[in-house]
């Protein structure tokens, strides 16, 4: 009789039990919404200079969920070129994009990929390389742009990349794929296999030059791929930030040549908001409009903007201000 003797003690274990399993059925209700299952995304709050918006971030492990948000752009701005991206190096984030995936011609901007694949095809930096006379006609006809070597002209391998990548000439373009691959139609075949190795999926080059050809194809973001692929490379990032070259002499030009950059000749200041632009590649064809591929340093990373399809006009030109004034955004954001 003694298990009976105090029902009150009877009754409090059971309110407890009571208790915990109500507690239980609130968790299993509450819980999910904080922590998500394994493979889901979970959501927060991206504030930029100018807005707050939601964005899905994938957990570490997984791949970007591809129907997520895209990341905010820093500059909210009219930019006048119709298409542009800018990436910041140190970790690939897209920080700002316009229509990046459509497709643009590339125009000179197509020269980051010659001088890339050349370099890593040439045997040496300072190995000669004569200009055959049959480059030059089909050019000068096509009012391509050219570093002013002559026919006939033998010129240092570096400072036919140097004409390639600063005043932008077209003979140096194709002086180095004849030496490396034997006609240009065949270096073009490197070219696009390097693309393809990329992984720039809506790029196809017909040309080492970025004359305007139908077949002759790119998208921002692909060109962006390139460049911080060919960045890494010290002999292009070099050349890519050189404000101007002198060649050793030549045959034909016994003092030499002296280059500028078709970026740097155009820009006023290098400086923008905690940085300063390092380099660029300029291009223009009249279907392709103003191009610009360009690196900054702000507050101590490096970001890569690429642009096509401004008008021309505007001092400074449009794809120079236009990379000049979201630069100078990166400071506030």
């Amino acid at each position: 009789m003694h298990f009976f003797k105090s029902k009150r003690n009877w009754h409090v274990p059971t309110a407890a039990v009571i208790l915990i399993a109500a507690g239980v059925l609130i968790l299993t209700k509450i819980y999910p919404a904080f922590i998500p299952a394994s493979g889901e995304t979970s959501t927060y709050k991206h504030k930029t200079a100018y807005s707050s918006t939601s964005v899905s971030v994938a957990p570490s492990s997984s791949k970007p969920d591809s129907s997520s948000e895209p990341i905010p752009n820093i500059y909210s701005g009219n930019l006048n070129s119709p298409n542009a991206i800018m990436v910041r190096l140190s970790d690939n984030a897209v920080i700002m994009e316009k229509n990046s995936d459509k497709k643009i011609y590339p125009a000179s901007l197509t020269k980051m990929m010659t001088a890339i694949v050349a370099i890593e095809n040439l045997h040496s930096l300072d190995e000669n390389i004569t200009l055959s006379p049959s480059i030059f006609n089909a050019l000068y006809k096509a009012d391509a742009s050219m570093a002013g070597f002559l026919p006939g002209e033998e010129v240092k391998a570096e400072d036919l990349l140097y004409g390639v990548l600063l005043p932008s000439g077209a003979d140096c373009c194709v002086g180095l794929a004849d030496h490396i691959s034997g006609s240009e139609s065949a270096f073009v075949e490197k070219m696009n296999e390097k693309a393809a190795q990329l992984g720039m999926e809506n790029t196809h080059f017909e040309n080492t030059t970025g004359l305007h050809d139908e077949n002759h194809y790119t998208t921002v973001k692909d060109l962006s791929t390139l460049l911080a692929y060919a960045l890494k490379d010290s002999t292009f990032r070099k050349i890519f930030t050189t404000p101007s070259h002198s060649t050793a002499a030549t045959n034909k030009h016994p003092n030499g040549i002296t280059f500028r950059s078709t970026m740097f000749k155009k820009m006023k200041s290098t400086s923008v908001n905690g940085g300063k632009i390092l380099g660029g590649k300029t291009g223009y064809t009249d279907e392709a409009g103003l191009c610009l591929a360009s690196l900054a340093q702000v507050d101590g990373k490096e970001y890569i903007f690429v642009t096509a399809g401004a008008k021309t006009g505007g001092t400074p030109a449009y794809n120079i201000s236009d990379a000049c004034e979201v630069y100078n955004e990166i400071d506030k954001s």
